[in-house]
């Protein structure tokens, strides 16, 4: 059973990270002996962002470029049976280990996303929240900066990570249906430099055309080729 299982494995796929690595992994202090395991599944950085997860303890792999191929081969690198993906630039909020517990103890073979906030006091931060609270809940569609908690048996019996450069999430997702979805009481605070630099709606705008295309068949690896310029 998925809530047999005492321990988590914390799967973060990372690509130049330094800057924001350190916050995340300080924030997985906080649970102790619940974590069995950190892998950082490293896409080829050329900056510190090894060195700085291996003095945290994290086990680092080398993984094919792409964070659906990243993720996916720090699940199989792992050993626990429930898996913690959490994206690099992600903080956990205080208490979120309380949740975690509360989530693996239900017993229940679903998976289950956090809460997203931003790293910023600007208020339209609290309306793109709401609006990620809302396509999660209705639609069934939280993204990868939301963190996923997620038991060993059920990404199996869904045919594992998809291999996707982007919108590897939304696949997941997708692939577990709504009734294999749940919220957690865990807040994920996702940096928001990228909101800040192309406009809190403009961002949402684009994201949500991204979506839209993705839903019609375009390339992910056109999607996301377009996603880093």
């Amino acid at each position: 059973m998925p809530g047999d299982g005492g321990k988590i494995a914390v799967v973060i796929p990372a690509l130049n990270e330094a800057e924001h690595l350190p916050a995340t992994l300080a924030s997985l202090r906080e649970g102790g002996a619940l974590i069995g395991e950190i892998i950082v599944a490293d896409g080829g950085s050329d900056d510190a962002t090894c060195d700085i997860a291996r003095a945290a303890g994290a086990v680092v792999i080398a993984a094919p470029r792409g964070r659906g191929a990243q993720i996916a081969a720090g699940v199989a690198a792992s050993r626990e049976q429930w898996l913690l993906i959490l994206h690099a630039d992600t903080v956990l909020a205080p208490g979120w280990c309380v949740g975690v517990r509360r989530a693996i103890a239900s017993g229940k073979c679903f998976a289950y996303y956090g809460r997203l906030r931003f790293a910023s006091a600007d208020p339209r931060a609290r309306i793109v929240e709401k609006l990620a609270d809302w396509r999660s809940r209705f639609l069934g569609l939280p993204y990868g900066d939301q963190a996923l908690l997620i038991p060993r048996a059920l990404l199996d019996l869904i045919g594992g990570m998809p291999f996707l450069p982007l919108m590897e999430d939304v696949a997941l997702a997708r692939a577990l249906r709504r009734d294999r979805l749940a919220p957690m009481d865990v807040i994920a605070m996702t940096d928001a430099s990228a909101y800040m630099r192309d406009g809190w709606f403009m961002r949402s705008a684009r994201n949500m055309w991204r979506l839209a295309r993705f839903f019609a068949g375009a390339d992910p690896e056109v999607l996301a080729a377009r996603y880093r310029r």
